[in-house]
Order: C-alpha cells, then sequence, then structure tokens
C-alpha cells in the first residue's frame, strides 16, 4: 500500500469534521444556541399564566404547548444552518470537496441537532413541572422530543438549503417546513396526552421512530440536491 492510500480520509471523515467545526463555531456564538432555548422557556412558562393554574387544564393542554413551542423554537434556528457558510465562501468549498456532500450535509445537520434540539429536550423535564405531568409521562415527553427533534432538523436542513442565500428566507423556510412538520407536531403531542391519560401510546412511539428512520435515510441526499440547486 503506497503512502497515498495510506493518508487517505475515511468516508466519514468529513462528517466528523464539519460536525466537530460546527459545535466549535457554535460555542464561539452562544446566542445562536440561547435564543431558541429562551424562546421555548419563556413561551411554556408564560402559557400557564395566562391560562391560570387550575391543574387539570394545564395538564390537559400541557403536551400540545410543549409541541407547539419546540417546533417554533427549531424552526427560530434553521436560517442559520448553512447562512454562515454562504456568507463566509466555505459553502463553496464544500460542494467541491472530495467527500460525499450528503454525508457533510448530515455533519451539519448533526451539529444543528446538538445545538439547538437536544437542548430543548435536556430542560423538558423542568418545563413539564409547569404542567404538573408525572415522571412517566416526563419520560414519555423526553422521548417524544428526542426523536421529533432529530426529524425537525433534518426536514429543516432540507428547507434551510433552499433558501439559503435568498432575502428574508426565514419566512420562506417556514412555509416550506411546516406541512412536513405537522406529522411530527401531531404524532409527538398526541402520544404525550395518551400517556397522560394512562393509554396506549406505543403506536404513537413506532410511528416517530419510524419517521426519524425515514427521515435520516432520505433528508442528507435531498438536502445535497438542494445545496447544488442553490448554488446554480
Amino acid at each position: 500500500m503506497n503512502d497515498s492510500a495510506r493518508t487517505q480520509p475515511g468516508i466519514f471523515y468529513g462528517l466528523v469534521a464539519i460536525t466537530r467545526r460546527d459545535l466549535l463555531l457554535a460555542w464561539k456564538r452562544p446566542g445562536d444556541v440561547l435564543n431558541p432555548l429562551f424562546f421555548f422557556a419563556m413561551v411554556c412558562t408564560l402559557f400557564p399564566l395566562a391560562v391560570g393554574p387550575s391543574a387539570e387544564q394545564l395538564t390537559f393542554s400541557g403536551p400540545g404547548v410543549l409541541w407547539v413551542a419546540a417546533l417554533l423554537a427549531t424552526l427560530l434556528s434553521l436560517n442559520s444552518m448553512f447562512m454562515g457558510d454562504h456568507e463566509d465562501g466555505s459553502l463553496d468549498q464544500v460542494l467541491v470537496s472530495s467527500q460525499p456532500l450528503p454525508l457533510l450535509a448530515l455533519g451539519k445537520t448533526l451539529a444543528h441537532w446538538i445545538t439547538s434540539g437536544l437542548p430543548l429536550v435536556l430542560i423538558s423535564p423542568l418545563l413539564a413541572m409547569t404542567y404538573h405531568m408525572p415522571a412517566d409521562v416526563v419520560g414519555v415527553l423526553m422521548l417524544t422530543l428526542l426523536l421529533g427533534t432529530i426529524c425537525l432538523s433534518l426536514l429543516g436542513s432540507i428547507g434551510a438549503a433552499l433558501t439559503v442565500g435568498l432575502h428574508r428566507g426565514t419566512a420562506l423556510l417556514s412555509l416550506l417546513i411546516l406541512p412536513l412538520a405537522m406529522p411530527v407536531l401531531l404524532l409527538g403531542a398526541n402520544t404525550v396526552s395518551l400517556a397522560a391519560d394512562n393509554e396506549m401510546y406505543s403506536t404513537g412511539m413506532w410511528a416517530l421512530g419510524a419517521y426519524a428512520v425515514a427521515a435520516l435515510s432520505l433528508a442528507p441526499y435531498a438536502t445535497a440536491a438542494a445545496l447544488r440547486i442553490s448554488n446554480e
């Protein structure tokens, strides 16, 4: 084996490298990470103040409020997924890289989920306490948000790639992603509601998992194609 073969990077080198790069950039710009998190926390904490302290009403509306807030918070952060790379020219280097573009797109999506989706999952138990959710229902909420935010980041990467560089692309991005995100929202909120009513909720959990697997299988290729279209 010659030296060039030994030093050639593996197929997952680009995925790891671009994920690490985006995480380091997010560490240097904490506002991009904290803004969606604060929005999620504000919506979830202000709603009980508006509807009153009734435990029955809060328990009934809690799953829907938490899920809608998570969806909107994720949409807030999607526009920046490729915008920074487009502005500084590094997106062109990604497109001409020898690494597979779908894997690079998946790496950027993974970094976005770690900085935007995962924090929502981690703080959701604290916010669920304001809606009088039992501990077992909180576990179901965290699992549905885990699967749901993965789906939203994967679906959002397609819209972010299509609208990168467009003026007022945030509004267009929301219009593109919301129809695809509605099944995730309905499945997630309904699954938590069924768990709160002590009913069978495993079907919704399996459906969310299947949606996440389908998005993971197809979204990176769609995002790569959208990036190439936007760059033309």
